[in-house]
């Protein structure tokens, strides 16, 4: 099945190239920020276990997840601020123009970093929507990977503020986060891509219909180039929400 995209090129929608990684209550699910793997299990009212091999009618499972830990998520600015925003009331559209581009994290001191003359090289002039980071080397064990104490890579803040003056509004990364594992709380990226300059008193510019996706994993035999990304999230009221970003190659168009 094809789409033609605002009349000037198509996607082959049979052809989604999955860019989530899927949520598990095994040892095989990625982890986050010093918790332990989700759980997933049946309701149980007394001697009634809601499982189909016990006996059940259905399968009635209790799910027991944090979305930042637990796999990729999408997130809105209410994740740093002191006033509640929702990713449900945030992202209104789904679909994006995007770039997929791969870097090699620098070494500086102790850590890994991403660079803005790095996403600036990646880029080259193009000014996406939507910008999807996939960090070298692209190992597999980042679906499965415990990232809590391991100091993983991250971009610096003027990558961050980049991204922004690029007028790029989605954000897509497989790490645990755009910041540094233990920063003191400065999440200096997380507030230069959302141009949050007060956490306790919103500037009026700050961007509230821009997301940062985190965890995702891009396999290697998809290429660096442009895209369009379906931004799929559940509809929870809350900061973030886990999420299915797919994307679509494109048939006859650059952006």
């Amino acid at each position: 099945m094809k789409a033609l995209i605002n009349n000037t090129f198509e996607i082959d929608l049979s052809q989604p190239i999955d860019i989530s990684i899927p949520l598990t209550n095994t040892e095989a699910n990625p982890i986050a920020w010093y918790i332990e793997k989700p759980q997933i299990e049946p309701v149980r009212f007394g001697d009634w276990i809601g499982k189909v091999s016990e006996g059940s009618s259905t399968n009635f499972n209790n799910i027991f997840f944090n979305p930042h830990g637990h796999g990729t998520h999408t997130e809105c600015l209410g994740h740093i601020t002191k006033d509640f925003y929702s990713i449900n009331q945030c992202l209104k559209q789904f679909f994006f123009s995007s770039e997929l581009i791969s870097i090699q994290p620098k070494e500086m001191n102790e850590d890994l970093i991403i660079t803005k003359a790095q996403i600036q090289q990646a880029l080259n002039g193009k000014t996406p929507e939507a910008i999807v980071i996939r960090t070298l080397p692209n190992a597999e064990s980042k679906t499965h990977k415990n990232y809590s104490n391991t100091n993983p890579p991250y971009l610096l803040e003027e990558a961050a503020t980049f991204i922004r003056e690029s007028g790029i509004k989605h954000l897509l990364i497989d790490l645990p986060s755009v910041d540094r594992e233990n920063d003191e709380g400065k999440l200096l990226s997380h507030k230069a891509f959302w141009n949050v300059k007060d956490v306790n008193n919103l500037n009026a510019d700050a961007r509230l219909d821009c997301t940062i996706t985190e965890m995702i994993f891009v396999e290697d035999k998809v290429k660096d180039g442009s895209y369009v990304l379906n931004l799929q999230i559940a509809s929870f009221e809350n900061d973030a929400s886990p999420s299915k970003p797919v994307l679509y190659s494109i048939m006859n168009f650059e952006f």
